[in-house]
């Protein structure tokens, strides 16, 4: 049974961990963004909290990240009330059941998951009554690995062309886990969601669009930059590995 994170002062050498771990990773997606000729400012580092205390992540957002996610939808609320009094953007990264739908709802600004039609007009009829939209990513199993959820690639666009039809969902591009292998063999798993996006985006689907490439973690954010992300999602590299 999984455990609520527990709240409490952080520990001043591990806050200083955190701090360390952070302006590790961005020196990595620096270089990454330099050898691959792109701005550094065109990635966002996504900071991957499951099961990481509130008082640990605030360490993180003090420092100067303000993208936030979560994997399991029970975690959402308490962290974002212990967490309600600093500015940052938080999204959701985890399988999501449509019965969790109005739990989550009022606490996330995108849903990085979708792949279901049946989520996809559950969290549009809950957002047409209360008159709010939500920004979506489309997940996408680009390493063909059944364990993995996300649509298959040819899937991708009849998914979006209905789900474009729903107004309170905002597509705004593609996320995909990428093959858990070595960065090198991962890299046409990741390649794929960017080929999969420029068709994407040569479709000009009304409503649609392709700015956002979630994809890259702790062992292959290099290659991901290098193939075009626009959004790494790192954990264990900032906050350690997990229990």
């Amino acid at each position: 049974m999984s455990q609520e994170p527990q709240t409490g002062a952080t520990d001043p050498a591990d806050a200083e961990r955190i701090r360390t771990n952070i302006a590790t990773v961005r020196e990595r997606m620096a270089t990454a963004c330099e050898r691959a000729g792109r701005d550094p400012d065109s990635v966002r580092l996504l900071l991957a909290t499951k099961t990481v205390e509130p008082e640990r992540i605030r360490v993180a957002i003090e420092a100067g990240e303000k993208l936030v996610a979560e994997n399991r939808v029970q975690e959402v609320r308490p962290k974002f009330e212990a967490l309600a009094d600093l500015e940052y953007e938080r999204h959701f990264i985890g399988h999501l059941q449509s019965n969790k739908v109005n739990a989550l709802v009022p606490y996330v600004s995108c849903i990085e998951t979708l792949d279901r039609l049946s989520l996809a007009r559950k969290l549009n009829n809950r957002l047409e009554r209360e008159g709010e939209t939500l920004e979506v990513l489309i997940q996408v199993n680009t390493s063909g690995e059944e364990t993995k959820a996300g649509l298959e690639p040819d899937e991708v666009e009849p998914f979006i062309r209905t789900v474009a039809g729903l107004k309170a969902l905002k597509i705004r591009g593609l996320m995909t886990i990428g093959l858990n292998a070595e960065p090198e063999v991962a890299r046409p798993s990741l390649a794929l969601l960017r080929e999969t996006a420029e068709r994407i985006r040569e479709e000009n689907i009304d409503g649609v669009a392709m700015d956002e490439l979630s994809m890259g973690m702790t062992g292959d954010l290099e290659v991901a930059i290098e193939e075009g992300s626009t959004i790494v999602r790192v954990g264990s590299a900032i906050f350690g590995a997990r229990d």
